[in-house]
């Protein structure tokens, strides 16, 4: 299988190889990685592309392969090591051609030694043709889909037999092994950057802050690629500013109603619910008390600023965390806005939501 990187700069194929391998040398890229990473970046490789001719014969041999991604680009060890001393922090399926033979047997042995960090980026029809059989299969963190070069792209917005990302959505509450899972929106970074799909940030930035209200699953952009959107005004500087001036739309909401039949039995029934246009949430609690008499209150809902963080984990700069991931940090409770490693809580990345002081 070959590999590319996708979000950092490209050597020349003038660069050496590493030992009598295919690989480059690309080692000079390690202090960049890293300096990413310090700064709280997700930085991982991409496997596959529009190109890459990548594939298995056998699940066996997917199993093997995860082996040697892990030695030569994550937290293994070999003499062979394309990013010198950087670890990277996870890899990305862009698969484009050929079959899925021993995809899932290589993410599930590759899982066995990572705890996340795996992701794919699809073609927005759905489902896709190369990894559509492996989505359905295996839980990724996340999914880059490309909404671009199809009938799908960000340019059929307006037209709802086109424009799909509730379908993809629904894929992420229903048939994706895992729940959490996040779609991003994949654009195009300039108009030379794809063969169609890509437009202006005016246009870009209510489809991301609508989308964004209306689908709990979104997890933020994708942008391909870096350079482009560089060189294009600095494309990416107006996703970020429309991602942060967005309102994410709420998790489902939770109502637990309790019936006690005096004295001998109580009995706790759950509803959970997705809203898809409101923008706030909502707890309520509602008691029924049966004896010889009939009585019933409604408890009214918190307004004093504290909320419960029990069984919610304290931040740790260590572990990478997805969009809508809580976490406890300065006596309050925080939730991800979006992929994050290393960004502190309330701090200057805005990466956290304060949801309130913990009770």
């Amino acid at each position: 299988m070959s590999s590319t990187p996708q979000t950092i700069s490209r050597p020349s194929t003038s660069q050496t190889q590493v030992l009598r391998t295919n690989l480059l040398n690309c080692s000079f890229l390690a202090s960049d990685i890293e300096f990413c990473q310090a700064a709280g970046k997700i930085v991982t490789i991409s496997l596959g592309g529009a190109t890459g001719s990548v594939g298995f014969t056998s699940d066996s041999e997917g199993a093997a392969y995860a082996q040697t991604i892990w030695d030569l680009f994550l937290e293994g060890s070999s003499s062979t090591r394309p990013f010198g001393s950087a670890v990277l922090d996870g890899i990305d399926m862009d698969i484009e051609g050929g079959t899925q033979t021993g995809f899932v047997s290589f993410l599930t042995a590759l899982r066995t030694l990572m705890d996340g960090g795996n992701s794919s980026a699809p073609q927005c029809p759905y489902p896709d043709a190369y990894i559509g059989t492996t989505l359905d299969e295996f839980a990724f963190d996340a999914v880059y889909v490309q909404f671009y070069n199809n009938y799908c792209g960000l340019t059929n917005y307006d037209d709802p037999y086109d424009w799909n990302y509730s379908t993809w959505d629904n894929w992420a509450k229903t048939v994706s092994p895992n729940p959490n899972v996040k779609v991003y929106i994949g654009a195009p970074a300039s108009s030379s950057a794809a063969g169609s799909g890509y437009v202006s940030p005016s246009t870009f930035t209510p489809i991301i802050q609508e989308t964004m209200a209306e689908y709990s699953s979104f997890g933020g952009v994708m942008l391909w690629d870096a350079s482009q959107a560089y060189a294009n005004d600095r494309y990416d500087i107006s996703v970020k500013d429309a991602l942060l001036g967005g309102t994410a739309a709420p998790p489902p909401t939770t109502t637990t109603i309790t019936t006690t039949i005096a004295p001998t039995s109580t009995t706790t029934t759950t509803i959970t619910t997705t809203p898809t246009t409101t923008t706030t949430t909502t707890t309520s609690t509602i008691t029924t008390t049966t004896s010889t008499s009939t009585t019933s209150s409604a408890s009214p809902t918190t307004t004093s600023g504290t909320v419960s963080c029990a069984g919610v984990a304290a931040w740790q700069s260590s572990v990478a965390y997805v969009g809508g991931d809580e976490v406890t940090y300065g006596g309050d409770l925080w939730t991800a806005k979006w992929w994050s490693e290393a960004d502190v809580p309330g701090g200057a990345s805005g990466d956290w939501a304060n949801d309130g002081v913990c009770s």
